[in-house]
């Protein structure tokens, strides 16, 4: 009997629908070989679902050609929340405790719980992100057990706009029921930063097609998080326009030139009628706005730049050649690009991409919270002679019939005739032994 979980998660972004299955052993190993994607084009903008019909056509696609894989139905999934509004806003709440009873976690949450009280016009709050804790006014990394006359929790709210968690839930309204919903940069945040990141200063860098998102973090908390209107597709919509061309060459141009980020040293080649040069002029001047707006981040979020000491580079846009290099130059601060979740162990060579970090960073989150015995797949059962497969009964196969003997032909009543004859004939028998 396979007692495993299966953990479903999808990444909804600007330029393409991941989904993924994780298999959770019962000793907590979790593993992943089943990744799908689809790509697409405006019908998400800036994270926000635009067209709901195509992109419930493609989550439909994905899940089908999951469940195929599998042999077996999907029943449930964790859905990643990510987009232009999506932020964090800081919030406090003070509470008297009894000073002769120990504080509890249940206290804590509750407590925590209260900062939602206080509506943030415009904005849903989708999750709450503890930052510092304060015991009769000292600080505390965990208040759990100590005594105290009054508590007070500064936390960070994490809102978006409500366009943005609607949307995902009219997609997934006629679809699978949605397990929970997961902030993909808090996921991405547990689950790739090391213990030494978010204790010395890190800021984590999610560059995509039309947003970047950047999470800042010391002293082993999340301090800020804000999604910027910028991303990759910024670069190529610059020399799609600025050279009048197609925006799927400007995009093949982008991705061909070695080092765009420094014109100076592009050979002045052609590509697909394209002067190289030429485009990674357009290419190195919006990369630099792009950089200048993460870098503004850390005077908004109250942290000079010697406050950080490195910078994590995820997302599709974030391997544009040269680019680590830019920023590490703009900003001096050290870049590294991110890897995925060590927790994951990747099966399939095929998926194991860093491309793919977001929705693997959601199969590791939700791997945590998923309770035992909760499973996101129904696998297909096949129980002998006369098993279930998928909740059905199987059409069992016929037994082969035995071969049709020839049927008898009924004996005939015997007549009188036939009786007198069967007499006679004794009677002669009788006869012959009498004269021996």
């Amino acid at each position: 009997m396979n007692n495993n979980q299966y953990i479903v998660a999808l990444e909804i972004g600007s330029s393409k629908i991941v989904g993924a299955i994780a298999e959770k052993s019962p000793s907590g190993l979790l593993t992943v070989s089943h990744l799908v994607e689809e790509r697409h084009l405006n019908s998400v903008r800036y994270g926000i679902v635009q067209n709901v019909e195509n992109i419930k056509t493609s989550i439909n696609h994905i899940l089908k050609n999951l469940e195929d894989e599998i042999d077996g139905r999907i029943e449930q999934a964790y859905i990643g929340v990510s987009g232009k509004s999506l932020h964090s806003v800081t919030s406090e709440v003070n509470r008297s405790v009894q000073s002769t009873e120990p504080i509890t976690k249940e206290l804590i949450d509750r407590i925590i719980n209260d900062a939602t009280r206080t509506p943030i016009k415009n904005y849903e709050t989708i999750d709450i992100v503890p930052r510092t804790y304060y015991v009769d006014k000292t600080e505390t990394r965990n208040p759990v057990g100590q005594f105290g006359s009054s508590i007070r929790i500064k936390v960070n709210l994490i809102v978006a706009k409500p366009m943005l968690k609607l949307n995902l839930a009219r997609v997934m309204n006629f679809g699978v029921p949605v397990k929970d919903y997961i902030v993909t940069p808090l996921a991405v945040g547990e689950q790739i930063l090391t213990d030494s990141d978010r204790k010395l200063g890190c800021m984590l860098v999610d560059m995509g097609a039309e947003t970047t998102t950047v999470s800042i973090y010391k002293e082993d908390a999340l301090i800020y998080l804000v999604t910027l209107p910028l991303g990759g597709r910024n670069l190529t919509r610059d020399v799609m326009t600025g050279l009048n061309v197609l925006e799927e060459t400007a995009e093949n141009v982008k991705k061909n030139i070695n080092n765009p980020l420094d014109p100076s040293s592009v050979n002045n080649v052609v590509i697909e009628g394209v002067k190289a040069n030429d485009a990674a002029n357009y290419i190195s001047a919006r990369t630099g706005e792009i950089i200048a707006n993460i870098n503004q981040q850390l005077a908004d979020a109250g942290i000079s730049s010697d406050g950080i000491q490195s910078i994590v580079l995820i997302g599709g846009s974030a391997h544009l050649g040269g680019l680590q290099q830019k920023m590490e130059e703009s900003m001096k601060i050290k870049v590294r690009l991110g890897q995925n979740p060590s927790s994951l162990n990747i099966l399939n060579n095929d998926i194991n991409k860093m491309e793919y970090i977001e929705v693997f960073s959601l199969l590791a989150k939700a791997a945590e919270e998923i309770q035992p015995g909760e499973s996101c797949v129904k696998l297909n059962s096949y129980d002998g002679e006369f098993g279930i497969e998928g909740g059905a009964p199987v059409q069992q196969p016929t037994r082969p019939e035995k071969p049709a003997q020839p049927a008898k032909e009924p004996k005939k009543p015997k007549s009188r005739w036939d009786n007198i004859k069967k007499k006679l004939s004794q009677l002669m028998t009788e006869d012959d032994d009498t004269n021996e």
